[in-house]
């Protein structure tokens, strides 16, 4: 079954609040990378809210397909854009938590690279595995 935008949504919040903090933990105590600190969990929420956002188109353009799916390449895909996004409002306007002048690309590059990774991993092997009905329910877990 396709998710819903509800089920989209509580998959997105449920992998990044287990599956984004555990990657998220090894850049806050700044055994990855160059910086140490809360920049990492910032990030993990921003990519948070502004999937929440993003969901939305996602599924709207949904529509247009035949089969009414999202394939796994295309949640890979949606990844780097929002990654591109997400640069793009720190360059050029800088976000709380985010200072734009002490902003490292290649650190975010490798965090968010990582996150997002592992999340679509899990979400295509272990949510199967583990909860075998979530599809079926589509994608909603309450």
């Amino acid at each position: 079954m396709t998710p819903t935008l509800f089920g989209r949504w509580q998959t997105r919040l449920f992998l990044l609040a287990t599956v984004g903090i555990v990657v998220t933990m090894p850049f806050f105590l700044g055994l990855i990378g160059t910086k140490s600190g809360w920049l990492f969990f910032w990030i993990l929420g921003y990519i948070a809210i502004f999937g929440l956002i993003w969901d939305i188109l996602y599924i709207y353009i949904q529509q247009f397909r035949w089969d009414r799916d999202w394939p796994g390449v295309f949640q890979l895909l949606g990844g780097i854009w929002e990654a591109v996004f997400l640069v793009l409002l720190v360059k050029i306007f800088g976000l709380p938590g985010i200072s734009k002048e002490n902003f490292d690309l290649g650190t975010f590059a490798l965090h968010y690279s990582l996150v997002w990774v592992i999340i679509y991993l899990a979400s295509q092997t272990l949510l199967r595995i583990l909860f075998p009905y979530w599809r079926f329910r589509g994608g909603q877990w309450f």
